[in-house]
């Protein structure tokens, strides 16, 4: 029942009432001030009753119903941990499946944040075979006519039995280990992308023309089911997408080119063959893919470039990519998109230049030469893509960004090659310039074997006094004016050498302006006149023989600025150093990081390798890794899920944690 006031109210008898509303109605105010105690109480013992349920209970409630049943907190670094009260709730759930692969895959996802499956060695193991109870899944030879199940060997989908591992305890393939494989790399997304032309038949899936590795597109798992190998993100081979073609081609799947049926398609190796071409021809009305090189080789020549949507291989959303990035905007004035109102990128650049947004609408292939200019005092103008687009700038020149008194100019979610943004000092106010979610191709632009095509030169000269700000951004060297002030977050600077220049000022060689770092990854040699904070960074650098420079990172006012948690290559000579690494104790030698790949363009650049030392892994302020994919905090994942594996692994088995990518 609800005791409102008018409810205990019209309880009393007809003549109480009528008397009190003679006389003022003191007793109706003295009962609403009972009701107001009563509904407090009545409200106060509903929560007691939701307290009792994870599902309903208050936020404090949950640590305390986590402990009845033996929760242990984790570091909430994924989704499905961010908050306990989800996981409390199932707990029960998982400790029913206590100690099976099932639930073991399952707690490895919800805690991690990566694709993961679990192996069981001991029933991968070959055994003699005893003729009256014979075991064929357990046969020590294999069928070599089967070439597509080799590239599995070794790996989490491995389909051959092996003989056990005994040297040592630990290892994998042992009757008491159980493997867990965890993929690192995410498949990134491409949608409706114009292919890159090498001439009227053949084209590549990367808009600027170099080798791509395509990647499957993950697909959850039903109910309790075991994970395969399309539920997680892995390249793509030439065998697997022959053996499955339907599971992976096909528009909504790994890959797709608008207009082509699948069973126009054929899977080939189109590797490089003598004088040029590559080693296939295809019959007309043919179509044939190499998903390892990411090459495309039409049989009749089509008409334009065609669309292509596919997955590649990035340990996060990083650069411009067809992530979702639209909390990123600044501008929230309706847009002029192209194509739409207009054709080309530049006349929409120049209705905007009062103010306003310009938004590339799809991930085609834009070769202009651009002009970003702010006329009106106080403007703003931004050039972005579309929320989960990728358009890629073929620039025939600088991208030029100028403006009027107090104007500033924002890039958001563009890939940008073949010449460098320009902030020249000539008749320019702009006040600031951001680069969010961009790709400003390391080495101005790529060749058709990948390699930087100009490696060294710089992809951002700043010759103007502005602020600029950069985040979540993956760009070549940066060349900035003294009066300048720049402020990265979360990128990967990339000379393309250790020894090359990642930031100096307009000379090469001079310091730079005013720099503050956080969370990157800097392959190169910096230079800056003065820093304001530089944390949480990776700095791979190295003085090259006879070089003029002092330093690999050489500060020039070293009485101002803090360097905090940072790798900082033997002979720096920065503002004096906080926790930094290598330390006085530390063997410069064996303290430095290694890169899966430091080429940009592969699946696994700017990830540490588990190879670095866990000094560098676990170097940040947090105890999170250095460097530009710090907000993953892998090692609190790695730290998460051996927390859950001494409660959920059944007793007497071990776990191996096997890093497939």
């Amino acid at each position: 029942m609800s005791f409102d006031a008018r409810t205990l109210y019209e309880l009393l008898p007809a003549f109480t009432r009528t008397r009190d509303h003679e006389s003022g109605g003191a007793l109706l105010a003295l009962i609403e001030v009972i009701a107001e105690q009563v509904a407090i109480l009545e409200e106060d013992l509903d929560q007691l009753y939701d307290d009792q349920f994870i599902e309903t209970c208050a936020e404090w409630v949950a640590p305390y119903i986590g402990d009845l049943v033996g929760y242990k907190p984790l570091h909430g670094v994924t989704a499905k941990i961010s908050s306990p009260r989800a996981e409390v709730a199932d707990t029960i759930r998982l400790r029913r499946g206590k100690g099976t692969a099932a639930t073991l895959e399952a707690l490895a996802r919800d805690v991690t944040g990566w694709g993961a499956c679990v192996v069981e060695h001991y029933g991968a193991l070959a055994t003699t075979q005893y003729m009256n109870h014979l075991r064929p899944a357990s046969a020590a030879f294999v069928d070599l006519r089967r070439q597509e199940p080799f590239e599995r060997l070794g790996g989490a989908f491995d389909p051959f039995t092996h003989t056990p591992e005994l040297r040592s305890p630990g290892l994998r393939r042992n009757v008491s280990t159980v493997g867990i494989h965890l993929w690192r790399l995410q498949s990134q997304p491409v949608s409706s992308a114009t292919a890159a032309r090498v001439d009227d038949t053949r084209f590549l899936f990367n808009p600027q023309g170099a080798p791509q590795a395509l990647f499957t597109q993950p697909v959850p798992t039903v109910g309790g089911a075991r994970v395969t190998a399309r539920n997680v993100s892995q390249p793509l081979t030439r065998r697997a997408f022959a053996a499955a073609k339907a599971d992976h081609y096909g528009a909504g799947r790994s890959l797709f080119i608008d207009g082509v049926r699948i069973d126009a398609v054929n899977v080939c190796d189109l590797s490089d063959a003598k004088g040029g071409d590559w080693a296939h021809k295809v019959a007309p009305g043919k179509v044939a893919i190499d998903p390892q090189l990411g090459r495309i080789v039409f049989g009749t020549a089509p008409p334009a470039p065609p669309r292509v949507s596919y997955y590649y291989g990035l340990s996060d959303a990083l650069g411009g990519g067809g992530y979702d990035r639209e909390r990123s905007f600044v501008s929230d004035q309706p847009p002029i998109r192209v194509p739409g109102a207009h054709a080309k990128v530049q006349a929409a650049l120049d209705a905007a230049a009062g103010g306003g947004a310009v938004e590339i609408a799809d991930s085609g292939r834009y070769a202009e030469t651009l002009a970003i200019k702010a006329t009106a005092p106080g403007a703003h103008v931004e050039l972005r893509a579309a929320d989960q687009r990728t358009p890629f700038l073929a620039l025939g020149g600088k991208l030029v960004v100028t403006g009027a008194d107090l104007t500033s100019a924002s890039l958001n979610g563009l890939w940008i090659a073949g010449a460098p943004v320009h902030v020249p000092a000539a008749d320019n106010r702009l006040q600031h310039l951001s680069l969010r979610h961009c790709t400003l191709t390391p080495g101005v632009s790529r060749t058709a074997a990948g390699l930087p095509a100009r490696p060294g030169e710089p992809m951002l000269i700043v010759e103007a006094g502005v602020s600029v700000e950069i985040d979540h951004c993956i760009l070549g060297g940066i060349l900035a004016a003294p009066g300048a002030r720049v402020t990265i977050r979360n990128s990967i600077i990339d000379a393309g050498a250790p020894d090359a220049t990642a930031y100096a000022g307009l000379d090469g060689a001079s310091g730079g302006g005013e720099l503050t770092l956080s969370n990157c990854t800097v392959i190169g040699k910096v230079h800056a006149r003065q820093i304001d904070e530089v944390e949480n960074c990776l700095f791979a650098a190295r003085l090259a023989a006879g070089d003029s420079w002092l330093a690999p990172v050489w500060i020039d006012r070293r009485d101002v600025g803090c360097t905090r948690f940072c790798y900082l290559p033997p002979g720096s000579r920065t503002p004096r150093p906080y926790r930094c690494l290598p330390g006085a104790a530390d063997d410069p030698v064996r303290v430095q990081p290694v890169f899966t790949s430091a080429r940009f363009g592969d699946p696994g650049y700017g990830q540490l390798s588990r190879r670095t030392p866990v000094s560098i892994r676990q170097g940040a302020e947090d105890g999170s890794e250095l460097g530009a994919f710090h907000d993953l905090h892998q090692p609190q994942r790695e730290t998460n899920l051996r927390v859950r594996l001494d409660e959920y692994l059944r007793f007497g088995l071990e776990a191996v944690l096997v890093f497939a990518t």
